[in-house]
């Protein structure tokens, strides 16, 4: 982490993996952004039935993109309510999400393990880091274990990979963060802040002190330039989220935040290389 001089290098965390690109959060999205050259994949994760925790953003099989077997049609289950052998009938990846029109349809991708992620990793011989956020909230207690088990879950599987060090656990819901602090200090923890009308603002130092955190993670629309400086003087990282278009990136760079979380991190890390910062 380096806050002084004039051009430090900015981390590149491919969001989702690459969702411009790949079918997100999926082994394809996650082996694209490494040979893009990332830095960071940034995942999200559920826990099935059998409490496997699997790389999804959404709580409920996603009809946008997710197929699953004959006579589900209409269908939207939790996954927090099937077992992995029932999740693996679901094909995650042969609709393009029509969001992001370039793309690239895979049919067959199913909804990947956080074990087959890193070992896909491992796979690539890959030095990648893992930003992974807890999908979680206490206004829906039947989608997720409890935060002290989804912590633990998390911990379980990154010891047994001996990842700790390279791991980031971030969540908008702080509880799984405080759990996990308690559980092993020493891996890192980032608090995510959204953008919404109805949300008064919040500075990046009254994030990082209610979580516990040392990275904070706000929405790009959130970032403050005064706030940044703030944040670095009392040692903590900024990295916002997610930022597709180069106004948007000149606006970050500008503010000196220390790694920007894309849809599209190949288009970002050329961008930044044209700048001199990477």
């Amino acid at each position: 982490m380096s806050f002084a001089g004039a051009a430090p290098r900015i981390q590149v965390h491919g969001h989702r993996g690459a969702r411009a690109l790949r079918p997100e959060n999926s082994l394809p999205a996650f082996a694209y952004a490494i040979e893009q050259g990332v830095d960071v994949l940034e995942m999200d994760l559920a826990v099935t039935k059998d409490d496997i925790l699997v790389v999804s953003h959404d709580p409920k099989m996603n009809p946008v993109f997710c197929v699953g077997p004959e006579g589900s049609k209409g269908s939207q289950p939790l996954i927090h309510s099937m077992t992995l052998a029932e999740l693996r009938k679901w094909d995650c990846g042969g609709k393009a999400n029509p969001g992001f029109p370039k793309q690239q349809a895979i049919p067959g991708t199913r909804v990947p393990t956080l074990q087959e992620v890193f070992d896909l990793v491992k796979s690539k011989k890959s030095n990648v880091e893992f930003n992974i956020e807890t999908k979680i909230s206490p206004a829906r207690p039947e989608q997720t274990p409890t935060p002290e088990r989804f912590a633990e879950l998390v911990l379980e599987v990154v010891r047994k990979n001996g990842l700790t060090s390279r791991v980031i656990l971030q969540s908008f819901d702080f509880r799984t963060l405080h759990a996990m602090s308690r559980m092993e200090p020493k891996l890192r923890l980032a608090a995510l802040y959204p953008e919404h009308p109805s949300l008064p603002h919040r500075t990046l130092l009254d994030l990082a002190k209610a979580a516990g955190s040392g990275i904070v993670s706000p929405h790009f629309l959130t970032v403050r330039p005064e706030e940044v400086a703030a944040a670095h003087q009392a040692g903590l990282e900024v990295v916002p989220w997610t930022a597709n278009e180069p106004a948007i990136w000149d606006k970050l760079i500008a503010a000196k935040v220390d790694a920007i979380i894309s849809d599209d991190p190949a288009a970002l890390i050329a961008y930044l290389k044209s700048k001199g910062l990477r």
